[in-house]
């Protein structure tokens, strides 16, 4: 499922071989370059090519949605706000889907085990609890069975960009969809790790990927 190290390293991709530190943010950090995969790494599905499915033109990652899999950061994260400003360029049945993945945990499967904040067409703000992860409000529920969205989407039309905030803090995750509050979900299982972005049918446009520190209360 991972791609080759040699042809990662050839396009500035890092491939994490052993047990990275735990970065908690004291300042703002952009996580995409806009330029290449400095600092990120691939899971498909068959051992694919992920830059067949990956790219950056113009300063802005496009992502096909096929094969299933996903990128994700090389350094692992805990206690943070993350910023994700992306959109769709077209969406169609079982072509509308994608997530945001935090508090990844190895090994490199589709899927690992993390919380995933839903980025589904007019489903953004839905969480899924993956692959055994667990937290307080989810805890006696099927796998598949997400944590709904609060009342109605949130999201702008097809085209247009969505901002996404997740916050991760002391194992709660909270989510907001153009500034307005979404989710949470707290005591989770997985309180750390590494951030991802699902390929999963959506052809999409991410154009930042940033964190920063908790805000102080």
């Amino acid at each position: 499922m991972k791609f080759t190290l040699a042809v990662l390293l050839a396009f500035g991709v890092g491939h994490l071989v052993c047990a990275q530190p735990l970065v908690k943010p004291s300042g703002h950090l952009e996580l995409f370059n806009g330029r290449d995969f400095t600092g990120w790494t691939f899971c498909l599905k068959g051992d694919s090519n992920p830059l067949a499915t990956w790219s950056v033109t113009n300063g802005v990652i496009h992502c096909t949605g096929k094969p299933t899999g996903y990128l994700r950061t090389v350094s692992a994260y805990q206690d943070y706000v993350l910023t994700v400003e992306w959109r769709f360029v077209k969406v169609a049945p079982k072509q509308d889907n994608s997530g945001i993945l935090v508090n990844m945990q190895l090994p490199d499967k589709v899927w690992p085990a993390c919380v995933q904040v839903q980025g589904k067409h007019t489903r953004q703000g839905d969480l899924f609890l993956m692959a055994g992860a667990e937290s307080k409000e989810h805890r006696g529920q099927d796998a598949n069975t997400a944590l709904p969205l609060h009342g109605t989407a949130n999201e702008h039309p097809v085209g247009e960009w969505d901002t996404v905030r997740t916050v991760c803090a002391n194992g709660t995750v909270t989510a907001w969809v153009n500034d307005r509050l979404m989710n949470t979900t707290t005591a989770c299982t997985v309180t750390n790790g590494f951030i991802g972005l699902q390929s999963e049918g959506g052809e999409l446009e991410i154009r930042r990927l940033a964190l920063d520190p908790l805000p102080i209360n």
